[in-house]
């Protein structure tokens, strides 16, 4: 394996600040910056160092941005692939990782923040409460690229979890549809667009407003739904380990 490996770094939901330390560590020390223009924030990639080469692959198909990567790799550079989000979520870098690898070239990945995480976080709420739910599941909609049967939404939906959906917003109506069948209609929906971006916008509707409120606001990208029970629990809601008659490891129980 090549001595200096090619990193995949996660550059979060937008927000500069929201990158982790090693991600913006690493952004600074780039040689060459390969970053997702369409869904990064520039400020993210203004953080690399003066005289470093910046690929924009918006235009480019990843044959086209492993072309570069390899080439700049093999001549010795420092070279970032930067993807928004957490690199790891609908980040394509399953096959980048295999064609590094048939080259011999190793690879680091770094995580980021994800848009469900910054979601809840600019809502000040938190999606697994005691007794009413506890599972978080991300995924989209089928769309043009489909997903596999045993992950159709009516599946994923029937659990009526904390569901965060990715790259859903040109399908909303269907999904709608399909929530509706599991989901109370008056079940809160967190619609958030370019979440930590400086036009961020979030809100919170009924399930059964979904479509509308989506379609009012022309939303077809950079948008996540967060469907769950959660945005409204109920204010008697409490973990039982913070209980003072639950003891553990570190503290007893009073009984």
């Amino acid at each position: 394996m090549n001595q200096k490996p090619v990193w995949i770094v996660g550059a979060g939901p937008g927000a500069p600040d929201l990158l982790t330390l090693r991600a913006a560590r690493l952004v600074e020390q780039a040689e060459v910056l390969v970053w997702t223009d369409s869904l990064i924030n520039p400020q993210i990639a203004a953080l690399a160092p003066e005289g470093c080469e910046q690929v924009r692959t918006s235009t480019l198909t990843l044959e086209q941005v492993m072309e570069v990567v390899l080439d700049r790799a093999r001549a010795g550079k420092t070279v970032v692939r930067l993807h928004d989000g957490d690199p790891c979520l609908y980040g394509a870098i399953a096959e980048q990782i295999c064609r590094l690898a048939d080259a011999g070239i190793g690879v680091e990945v770094v995580p980021g923040l994800s848009a469900y995480q910054a979601t809840a976080s600019a809502l000040q709420s938190e999606l697994t409460i005691p007794g009413l739910v506890q599972t978080i599941v991300l995924s989209r909609a089928g769309g043009r690229t489909g997903v596999p049967a045993r992950e159709a939404l009516e599946r994923l939906a029937a659990l009526r979890a904390s569901l965060c959906l990715y790259l859903s917003a040109r399908h909303v109506e269907e999904v709608q549809t399909e929530l509706l069948r599991h989901y109370p209609a008056d079940t809160p929906v967190a619609i958030g667009y370019r979440v930590s971006w400086p036009d961020e916008w979030i809100k919170v509707v009924p399930l059964a407003d979904m479509a509308r409120v989506s379609q009012e606001r022309q939303l077809i990208r950079t948008t996540l739904y967060v469907v769950s029970p959660a945005l409204a629990a109920p204010a008697e809601a409490r973990s039982r380990l913070y209980s003072a008659s639950h003891n553990h490891l570190f503290r007893g129980g009073v009984s």
